[in-house]
C-alpha cells in the first residue's frame, strides 16, 4: 500500500513541470512512461586510497524478478511499448522484408563420420532447426531430430552435441526460448529412437563419449558455485560419479572457474581443461589416460598465468598459446616440461593467430591481418604447406574436421555476402561449395569497405563500412554502428539479416574494431579491459564522430545498436555522449557495474571488468558505470531498452533499472521527451532458441524503431 501512495506521488511530481507529451518521430506521441516507485537503497564503498562512497540504489525492488511489484512493472512496460509500436507505420512492412531474409533454408557446417555427415538443417517454412544426417557428399539428408515438434509455440530447439567415432550414437541438447541452459539427450541413430538416458537441463561445457560408447563424461557448471566433471554410465541410473570437483591439488576450484572437457579422437585421453574466468586470466590442462585400470589426473600445464588450448593429433600434445606471444603462437606440449621450454612449432607473427585446428594431419591456421581473415596451412614440424583463398573481405572459420578426415569445411560471409560453406578436399586443395543460402539479396549492389580513424589517445583503429554504391554523402542519410569491444572477442564484417535490411532501406552501415577485443591480439584486448575500459568507449566516440566528418551520417540520423558486453557500450553511449545519437538499441545490457558481478554468472567477468567490491577497481568502474550516470532533464536520444526472462546470462535488472532512471529524466524538466522503452520478451533470451516467428517479430521492432527514430 504504501508503495503504491509512493509510486502517485512521484508520478505527479515527474509531471510537475516536466514534459506532459512523448515525442517519437514521423508523428508518433506517447503519454508520460508508467510511474515507478523509488524506493532508495544506500551502499557504501570503500576506494583505494580508504575512503568511503555512498551510492544511492533507487530501483533496487527491481532486482527481484519473481515479485509481484516487478512482474506489473513488466506487464505496464510492455504495455508502453505496445503503444509506440501500434505507431510505427512502417513496422508491418519491415516485418515481410526482414522475413525475407530470415526465413530461408539453413544448414550448419557438418561434422564427418567416416561416409557420414552430421548437421542442422531448417527449412524456409520451419520455426526450428532439426538434425539430419547424409550418406555420402552428395546424398540424401535423412532427419534423425526433428527440432520442429520440441513446442506448440516453436520456442524449443534442439542443438547438435556430438556422434560417436562410429556415428552410431548421437548426442543433442534441448533448450527452452533463449536459455543458455540445455536437456542433454543421447540417441540411437540404427533404431532411430532415444535412449532412457538424459542429463537435465544445465550448462553444459562438453558431453564426450567413452570410446565403447558405455557412458559420457561431461562438466557442468552451477552459478555461484562453478563447474564440476562427472562420469555417467549409459543406463546406469541418475547417480554421477565426480571426476574433478571443488579442488584440485589444494587450489579451489569456485564461482569464476569454467571447466571444458574432451575425449581425444583415438579414445586415449580425458581432457579437462579450467578456464579461470571470462576471459580466462589462466587456463590449466589436466589429463587422464583412459587406458589405464585406474587412471590418475597428470597436469599438462598448471599454474601458469597464460591461456593454453589443446590441439591433440594422435598421442602428440599440440598448444595454442599466448604464453609470451600475445598474438599467439602454436608449440609442442611435453609432459612434464615446463611450458616456456616447449618447441615453438608456428611462431608468434605480427597478424594475430585467431584459430587453428589440425585436419588430416596438418595445421589449418585462421590469422587477422588488419580484422581480414587469412586461412594458411602448415605441417605439424611448422613448415608452410599452402592457404585457402578466400572470396575477399569478409569472415571466416579455420577448416573444421579431425586429425584422421581427408576432408573438412569451412564457411564464408560479409555484411553484403550471405554464408556459404565450402568443402576442402584436404588432398587436392581443391574447394567446392557445400551449401549457399539462397537469401534475396542483391550482393553486387553493394559495396564493403575498411577505413581507418584515430581514437582520442592517437591509437589507429579500424572499421568496417557498408552501402549501395553510389549512396550519396552529404550527411543526410540514415546510418547504424554496431560495436563491442572485450572478452577478446574480434568483430568481422558477418552477415547479418539485420544489417542487410537497414542496407536494403538505404542507410549506411558501419562496425569500429574497438579495443578490448582480439583483432590485434591480446595487446589489443588488455588495451580495452579493467581500469583501461573507458578506451573502448573512447575508440566507439572517435568513430562516431569520423563518420559525422566524413558526412556519412549527422546525430539525428545516427543509430547505434549493442547487446551484452556491446550493451554496456550503448550505456556508456547514452549517459557520456547524447549529443552523438538519434537512436539507440541496448540489448540484454550489462549497465550497473556496480552489481552486475552479484547476479547470475556475472562473477565469472570480474576477470575482465574487475569488481567494485574491491576497493581497487570502484573507482574507475564507478565512473563509467552508467545506472549510477543518469542525469535529470539531460536531452537523451531516443531508446529501446531489449531484455527478457529467458536471459539466464546477464540478469534483466540491469535493464529494467535503467529504463526507470532513463525513463524519469527524460520526461524531467529540460530533459528531450524522447521515447524511452523496455521491450521485454518473457521467450527470449541471451542465446539462440527461439523460433523463427518470434525473430522476425523482435528484429522488425528493433529495425522498425531505430529507422523511425532517425528520420
Amino acid at each position: 500500500m504504501r508503495g503504491a501512495w509512493l509510486a502517485v506521488f512521484l508520478g505527479a511530481a515527474v509531471c510537475a513541470g516536466g514534459q506532459d507529451v512523448v515525442h517519437g518521430k514521423e508523428g508518433i506521441t506517447l503519454p508520460p512512461p508508467p510511474v515507478v516507485a523509488k524506493q532508495p537503497v544506500v551502499d557504501t564503498y570503500k576506494t583505494a586510497d580508504g575512503s568511503e562512497v555512498q551510492v544511492t540504489d533507487e530501483y533496487r525492488w527491481l532486482e527481484d524478478a519473481k515479485s509481484p511489484a516487478t512482474r506489473a512493472y513488466i506487464a505496464d512496460e510492455n504495455t508502453y511499448t505496445q503503444k509506440y509500436l501500434d505507431q510505427v507505420k512502417i513496422l508491418p512492412e519491415v516485418r515481410t522484408q526482414l522475413a525475407a531474409l530470415l526465413k530461408v533454408d539453413y544448414v550448419s557446417t557438418p561434422v564427418i563420420r567416416g561416409t557420414t555427415y552430421f548437421f542442422t538443417k531448417r527449412l524456409a517454412d520451419e520455426n526450428q532447426g532439426s538434425i539430419y544426417m547424409r550418406e555420402g557428399l552428395h546424398g540424401e539428408d535423412i532427419r534423425l531430430i526433428d527440432g520442429t515438434k520440441m513446442s506448440a509455440d516453436g520456442n524449443t530447439s534442439v542443438n547438435f552435441q556430438g556422434i560417436s567415432e562410429d556415428g552410431s550414437l548421437l548426442i543433442y541438447g534441448v533448450r527452452v526460448g533463449g536459455a543458455d541452459e540445455a536437456e542433454i539427450h543421447f540417441f540411437d541413430v540404427a533404431a532411430r529412437k532415444d535412449l532412457a538416458d538424459t542429463l537435465p537441463s544445465g550448462r553444459y561445457s562438453g558431453v564426450q563419449l567413452t570410446p565403447d560408447k558405455k557412458g559420457v563424461y561431461y562438466s557442468r557448471y552451477y552459478p555461484h558455485e562453478g563447474s564440476r566433471v562427472y562420469f555417467h554410465k549409459l543406463g546406469g541410473g541418475a547417480s554421477d560419479t565426480m571426476v574433478l570437483g571443488r579442488s584440485y591439488k589444494g587450489e579451489k576450484l569456485g564461482e569464476i572457474d569454467y571447466i571444458g572437457v574432451r575425449v581425444t579422437e583415438n579414445g586415449h585421453y580425458l581432457v579437462m581443461s579450467i578456464e579461470r574466468g571470462v576471459p580466462a586470466k589462466r587456463v590449466d590442462v589436466l589429463v587422464e589416460d583412459l587406458r589405464e585400470p585406474h587412471p590418475q589426473l597428470v597436469p599438462l600445464v598448471y599454474g601458469v598465468e597464460a591461456q593454453f588450448r589443446e590441439l591433440i593429433d594422435g598421442d602428440a600434445f599440440y598448444v595454442d598459446t599466448d604464453l609470451n606471444a600475445p598474438n599467439h603462437k602454436i608449440v609442442k606440449a611435453e609432459f612434464g616440461v615446463k611450458p616456456e621450454l616447449w618447441k615453438t612449432v608456428i611462431p608468434e607473427d605480427k597478424d594475430v593467430l585467431s584459430e587453428a585446428n589440425i585436419v588430416a594431419h596438418k595445421f589449418y591456421v585462421l590469422r587477422l591481418k588488419d580484422v581480414k581473415s587469412e586461412l594458411t596451412i602448415y605441417t605439424l614440424s611448422g613448415k608452410p604447406a599452402g592457404k585457402i583463398d578466400l572470396p575477399g573481405i569478409g569472415g571466416a572459420g579455420t577448416l573444421t574436421g579431425r586429425p584422421q578426415d581427408k576432408e573438412g569445411f569451412y564457411e564464408f560471409d560479409s555484411f553484403i555476402r550471405p554464408p556459404t560453406i565450402y568443402h576442402y578436399d584436404t588432398a587436392t586443395g581443391k574447394s567446392d561449395v557445400f551449401y549457399q543460402s539462397k537469401v534475396p539479396f542483391d550482393s553486387d549492389a553493394y559495396e564493403l569497405k575498411q577505413v581507418f580513424y584515430t581514437s582520442k589517445d592517437g591509437t589507429r583503429v579500424p572499421m568496417f563500412i557498408a552501402g549501395k554504391k553510389g549512396l550519396k554523402r552529404d550527411g543526410s542519410e540514415r546510418l547504424l554502428m554496431t560495436g563491442y569491444g572485450g572478452f577478446q572477442v574480434s568483430e568481422m564484417p558477418d552477415w547479418n539479416p539485420e544489417y542487410a535490411w537497414w542496407l536494403e532501406q538505404g542507410g549506411w552501415f558501419a562496425l569500429p574494431n574497438l579495443r578490448g577485443g582480439n583483432e590485434y591480439g591480446e595487446t589489443w584486448h588488455k588495451a580495452g579491459m579493467f581500469e583501461k575500459k573507458q578506451n573502448v568507449f573512447d575508440d566507439w566516440y572517435a568513430a562516431a564522430e569520423y563518420l559525422d566528418k566524413e558526412k556519412y551520417t549527422s546525430a539525428e540520423h545516427f543509430a547505434i545498436r549493442g547487446r551484452s558486453n556491446g550493451g554496456l557500450l550503448m550505456g556508456a553511449s547514452m549517459t557520456q555522449r547524447p549529443d552523438l545519437w538519434g537512436a539507440i538499441w541496448c540489448g540484454y545490457p550489462l549497465l550497473d557495474m556496480l552489481r552486475y558481478q552479484k547476479f547470475l554468472v556475472g562473477r565469472t567477468w570480474t576477470t575482465e571488468y574487475g569488481s567494485a567490491e574491491n576497493a581497487s577497481d570502484f573507482s574507475y568502474i564507478y565512473k563509467y558505470s552508467p545506472y549510477q550516470h543518469v542525469v535529470m532533464g539531460t536531452k537523451y536520444p531516443a531508446i529501446m531498452f531489449f531484455t527478457g526472462d529467458g536471459d539466464t546470462r546477464v540478469d534483466p535488472m540491469n535493464a529494467r533499472k535503467m529504463t526507470s532512471e532513463m525513463q524519469a529524466a527524460s520526461v524531467a524538466p529540460g530533459g528531450s521527451d524522447r521515447p524511452v522503452l523496455l521491450h521485454y520478451s518473457l521467450k527470449g533470451g541471451h542465446s539462440a532458441g527461439i523460433s523463427q516467428t518470434q525473430l522476425v517479430e523482435d528484429y522488425a521492432d528493433e529495425m522498425g524503431f531505430l529507422w523511425t527514430e532517425t528520420e
